[in-house]
């Protein structure tokens, strides 16, 4: 089986993880590097567009040159593409953001002025909403090109996944975990999305024994919330999804999926969150509520001011 993936230490990594739980079932599997339009270009992010990581891979796919792909499931557009199937969402890394800043430092330690590199608008509105009086930056590279900027003394900090530094060996860097009270990461953030052709159920079967069914139920309600909005992946929208065990007055356990929402502006000026509280089994719905409370509480007209 030949595993569709971009190049990075990251990206071949993820996709590594996948060959090896193939191979650990018996099953042959290579891995075949594809060249993306956003490997090659050093633009920011809004600038090159939504899918700009993932669509070289999936004409890899289409065309047969490969069989599968592997992708950072934040970086795949909403909108659904017949042609494929996410066959598996493996177990997600810890979703949340992460700060690596010089001397250790955590956020609220870092002087007024300091300088912070990020790719993502979502991160530079929500750290710009904290009010501390950093100066933002943007920033594109792979991990460690980034984390050089911080010890090069280019920059005081950046924030990045703190999923992509724990796939690299990197959590030693990180001089602060951000919690989703302060910053809520990336719909899908830390998630790997496994694809195949629609056609190749087959195949299709075979990569479903690799998927986490509270994952797959977690980033439902989470990219959901995202197609509501209207929001490409590049928006200043957070969002984070947890399937959670409680109890009933008569002390049966059972299990809900929480989520949480937000949307800012692009100075952090204004941040509108919304949460609420669903079964697994109807993520889709959850993402949908939670959406249109952020829509009642003016998600909309923000967002238009955005465009």
């Amino acid at each position: 089986m030949r595993i569709g993936t971009r190049g990075s230490l990251l990206a071949t990594t993820q996709a590594g993880s996948i060959r090896d739980a193939l191979v650990q079932r018996g099953h042959r599997a290579e891995l075949v590097i594809i060249s993306t339009d956003g490997d090659r270009s050093s633009a920011p992010i809004a600038e090159i567009g939504v899918g700009v990581f993932t669509a070289a891979l999936r004409d890899a796919i289409a065309d047969g040159r490969v069989d599968m792909a592997v992708h950072s499931y934040k970086d795949l557009p909403t909108a659904q593409d017949e042609r494929f199937v996410i066959a598996a969402t493996p177990r997600r890394e810890d979703p949340r953001d992460a700060l690596v800043a010089r001397d250790g430092m955590v956020l609220g330690e870092l002087p007024v002025g300091s300088v912070i590199g990020t790719s993502s608008p979502r991160r530079a509105a929500q750290l710009r909403a904290l009010g501390l009086g950093l100066e933002i930056r943007p920033l594109r590279g792979n991990l460690d090109t980034r984390l050089n900027r911080v010890t090069g003394g280019d920059l005081d900090g950046v924030v990045v996944a703190r999923a992509g530094l724990a796939r690299i060996g990197r959590l030693g860097d990180v001089t602060e975990t951000l919690e989703p009270v302060q910053m809520l990461p990336a719909p899908a953030q830390g998630a790997l999305a496994v694809e195949c052709r629609a056609a190749d159920s087959g195949l299709a079967a075979l990569l479903a024994e690799l998927d986490d069914a509270d994952t797959r139920a977690a980033v439902t309600a989470e990219r959901t919330l995202l197609a509501e909005l209207e929001a490409g992946c590049s928006a200043p929208v957070g969002a984070i999804a947890e399937v959670v065990e409680s109890i009933d007055e008569e002390g049966h356990i059972f299990e809900e999926l929480s989520l949480r929402g937000c949307v800012a502006t692009l100075d952090g000026s204004d941040v509108i969150r919304a949460s609420g509280i669903g079964t697994p089994g109807r993520a889709r719905d959850l993402g949908v509520s939670v959406a249109s409370e952020l829509f009642e509480l003016g998600a909309r007209e923000l967002m238009a001011d955005l465009n």
